[in-house]
C-alpha cells in the first residue's frame, strides 16, 4: 500500500562489481530501462574489492542493506540535492534511522573506475555520480519502490 508510484521501479543488483551500472530504472509504462552505476557501503565490502560481500541493517555497520525501500521526499543535505529512503522489509527497517539515502557522491566515477577499477563505497547509501543524480531523483518520485538485493 505504501507504493503509490508504480511508473517507475528502481532496482540495485548488488551481485554485479561496482565498475558497471547496476543501479535500473524501470518504466513501467514504455519498458524502457536506464542504467547508472551506485556505490555500496564500506561494511558491505570491507577489503574494497569493488564486490559487495553480505548485507546488514545493523546500525554503525556502514554496510548496505537488502530489501524493499519506498522513496521519500527530496532535501538538500551534507552531500547535496538527496532522497529519503525508508526500509519495508525486516532486513532494511533501520534504514531512516541509519540516515540511508539516495545522494550524488564524487567518488562514483567512470574516472575512478578507469583509475582504480571500481568505485568508491559509501556508508551504506545508494550514491551516485554527480552527473546523474538528478535524473535518478527526478524519475524516483515519492512513493516509488527501490528493491536492493543479489539479484
Amino acid at each position: 500500500r505504501k507504493v503509490i508510484k508504480r511508473d517507475v521501479l528502481a532496482i540495485a543488483d548488488f551481485a554485479a562489481p561496482s565498475r558497471e551500472p547496476r543501479f535500473y530504472l524501470l518504466d513501467m509504462l514504455n519498458g524502457r530501462t536506464t542504467q547508472f552505476l551506485v556505490a555500496h557501503g564500506k561494511g558491505s565490502d570491507p577489503e574494497h574489492s569493488g564486490m559487495l560481500q553480505h548485507f546488514s541493517n545493523i546500525p554503525g555497520s556502514e554496510a548496505t542493506s537488502s530489501g524493499s525501500y519506498i522513496v521519500g521526499d527530496t532535501y538538500i543535505g551534507e552531500h547535496g540535492y538527496s532522497r529519503r529512503l525508508a526500509g519495508l522489509d525486516p532486513e532494511n527497517d533501520n534504514a531512516e534511522s541509519r540516515a540511508i539515502v539516495i545522494h550524488p557522491a564524487w567518488y562514483v566515477s567512470e574516472g575512478l573506475i578507469a583509475e582504480q577499477g571500481k568505485i568508491g563505497r559509501s556508508q551504506g547509501c545508494f550514491a551516485f555520480s554527480v552527473d546523474d543524480i538528478a535524473q535518478v531523483i527526478s524519475r524516483l518520485s515519492t512513493g516509488s519502490m527501490l528493491y536492493a538485493d543479489k539479484v
